[in-house]
């Protein structure tokens, strides 16, 4: 391992997908992932959903990142689906909570997406909102919003007081977890951020950062951080 080139966990799941003359079932990630570690410094290293995740298994990363996806089953904090909630997919949330609970034993920086930010939450015991409004606007299409960052957080000094991300989630943060801190939110109220008390780094965001490769700073901040412990 080199310290200047730091090793980064992403969270994958499984789709069918084509390619070549392949129709098939495969771990897939959105790209943006792989060229933000990239160009923030790491090396990105794929998680499937499939296999025993834990404290021993990803003690070789530096860091680990949560991404963003599809809903998660509403029975795993304790609630009945929405009628707007999508299927739930029971190995992803399964691999991506015990890839939670791994990093957080290990105290490995985390950073999650999105879903992410909403499974680190779930984890440690909190509740979501099944649906909000103003958050999604069309498939595939993002919703740019300004949000108010805390003074005296990790993401302050990354992000500034204001800034504006690009969201696209249909569910939110509910009962915030015990040790977690709200540390921006959207005009309207969403949380749009979160920090774990206590970590060296375990930020979760609602946006999706990984949209935009022209600004790095929330992977170089992880990237930072994950460099002072590969040394």
């Amino acid at each position: 391992m080199s310290a200047s080139k730091p090793l980064i966990g992403i969270s994958t799941y499984l789709e069918r997908t084509r390619f070549g003359h392949w129709d098939v079932e495969a771990a897939v990630l959105y790209r943006g992932y792989l060229d933000c570690v990239v160009q923030a410094g790491g090396n990105p290293v794929m998680l499937p959903p499939v296999g025993a995740w834990n404290a021993e298994t990803i003690a070789f990363l530096d860091a680990l990142v949560i991404a963003g996806g599809a809903d998660i089953d509403p029975g795993t904090y304790g609630a009945e689906p929405d009628e707007r909630t999508g299927d739930p997919n029971p190995a992803r949330d399964e691999a991506e909570f015990a890839l939670v609970e791994a990093a957080l034993k290990l105290d490995l920086p985390l950073l999650g997406v999105c879903r992410g930010m909403q499974v680190l939450n779930v984890a440690l015991g909190g509740t979501l909102h099944q649906h909000v409004e103003g958050h999604n606007p069309a498939p595939a299409v993002f919703e740019h919003t300004e949000i108010t960052v805390a003074d005296g957080t990790a993401l302050h000094r990354i992000l500034g007081g204001r800034t504006t991300v690009q969201c696209h989630h249909h569910q939110s943060l509910d009962r915030i977890a015990d040790g977690l801190r709200v540390t921006a939110q959207a005009p309207d109220g969403t949380v749009e951020a979160v920090e774990l008390e206590g970590a060296r780094f375990v930020v979760g965001v609602q946006s999706h950062p990984e949209q935009d490769i022209e600004d790095l700073r929330l992977f170089e901040a992880l990237v930072d951080v994950a460099r002072s412990k590969a040394s």
